[in-house]
């Protein structure tokens, strides 16, 4: 059953284009094309060596970078249908917000900014945008994807408006404000609801994936939740209900799932509260609102915040993710020097782009690593920083 959308949701058939023209397709709406070619990509299928937290051979259950978005997708879908607005929009947005990712997640990211600080440095939702937008190579009439204005805009305004953008001189504003030159995307103003929500199932997926996750890596402890607002009430009811005799694995999962029904639910609430509240219509009185109209209460924002509070402290600063993003740094300035320092170790599509400009070098090295999977950066480190017999493809 086809589902009529609310008068604020984004309409398809009134899409803004793509930037390059192509005819339309009798069978999918703009959007289902969109995640359809985000799905296909390859930045997408190289998610799935990506590191969430734990790196990939860590183990096979714990959350990947596919994986996550997958989650992500999930939710801001069952999000967007109740809300009665466009949920291939917001899967799209959901399937491709981590694509410009390094491997060994934010540890990486924060290594390859550090090593390219002094030419405009590195961020990763820039890096998506360059990605959908031209690194791919799939089609023959175009660079990039060539995904519809509002799959785009909700991408790199989902977490709001980038009013701050034009202040800045790094790469980051750079990549952005260069394609925004050529296709605006409004940046002054907030995304779509659909790119709301996605953002919002982000917070979502990503603090109860890292609770499950956490427990099966003995991290920390179902007693360690009890005192965290948003989950402990959830643990002493089903520990009451089941016993904490029961099997981990379905006692986490039970956790998780009333933990994730909690908060879509929340999010649902409050956001027809503020649609309301701020007298919504249309999906431009969305974008022009003073404030985001999806959100959370503002008593599960503070228990949200003294969530993510407890896993910075017990996760992600625990010793073995300590020591496992160490590594991690250590291997991607390995590789940024080796590759900085001789060129043709870059596979020869990519050592074609090396000029005469130390900049662009230095971009050129940094999509090359960025796009990286966990294992294939472990193998070239091996290869390239601890093996002396080194064969140049040409």
């Amino acid at each position: 059953m086809t589902l009529k959308l609310a008068p604020y949701a984004t309409d398809s058939d009134n899409s803004i284009g793509r930037q390059h023209s192509e005819e339309k397709s009798f069978e999918r709406s703009p959007f289902q094309r969109d995640r359809d070619r985000v799905i296909h990509s390859g930045a997408f299928r190289r998610l799935k060596h990506k590191t969430q937290v734990f790196v990939y051979h860590t183990g096979d259950y714990f959350r990947t970078r596919l994986t996550h978005s997958i989650e992500v997708s999930q939710i801001a879908r069952t999000i967007s249908r109740t809300l009665l607005i466009d949920e291939d929009l917001s899967e799209t947005i959901a399937l491709a917000h981590d694509l410009g990712h390094t491997p060994f997640g934010h540890a990486g990211e924060d290594a390859l900014n550090e090593v390219t600080e002094n030419w405009g440095g590195f961020d990763h939702n820039a890096q998506t945008l360059k990605i959908l937008t031209d690194l791919e190579h799939r089609y023959a009439a175009f660079n990039g994807l060539n995904l519809t204005w509002e799959t785009l805009e909700g991408i790199i305004k989902h977490n709001g408006p980038l009013k701050d953008i034009y202040k800045k001189n790094n790469n980051r504003s750079k990549i952005i404000l260069s394609f925004n030159d050529l296709y605006n995307l409004k940046l002054n103003t907030f995304p779509s609801l659909e790119a709301q929500v996605a953002s919002l199932s982000d917070d979502i997926a990503y603090n109860n994936h890292d609770i499950d996750d956490g427990l099966r890596a003995k991290l920390f402890t179902i007693e360690d939740l009890i005192d965290v607002p948003l989950v402990g009430n959830i643990v002493y009811k089903v520990t009451k209900l089941y016993g904490k005799d029961l099997e981990k694995s379905r006692l986490y999962n039970e956790i998780v799932r009333r933990t994730i029904n909690k908060m879509v639910v929340d999010l649902i609430s409050e956001t027809k509260l503020r649609i309301n509240e701020l007298k919504i219509e249309n999906v431009e009185d969305i974008r022009n609102s003073y404030r985001m109209t999806a959100g959370f209460s503002e008593e599960l924002s503070k228990d949200n915040l003294v969530l993510k509070d407890f896993l910075f402290n017990n996760m992600y600063k625990h010793p073995f993710v300590n020591e496992m993003t160490n590594s991690a740094k250590i291997i991607i300035k390995d590789l940024f020097n080796v590759f900085l320092n001789d060129h043709k170790l870059l596979p020869k599509e990519w050592y074609k782009k090396i000029s005469n400009d130390d900049k662009i070098n230095v971009l050129v090295i940094s999509d090359y690593l960025s796009g990286m999977t966990d294992r294939y950066a472990l193998k070239k480190h091996k290869i390239l920083c601890f093996n002396n017999k080194i064969q140049y493809d040409y």
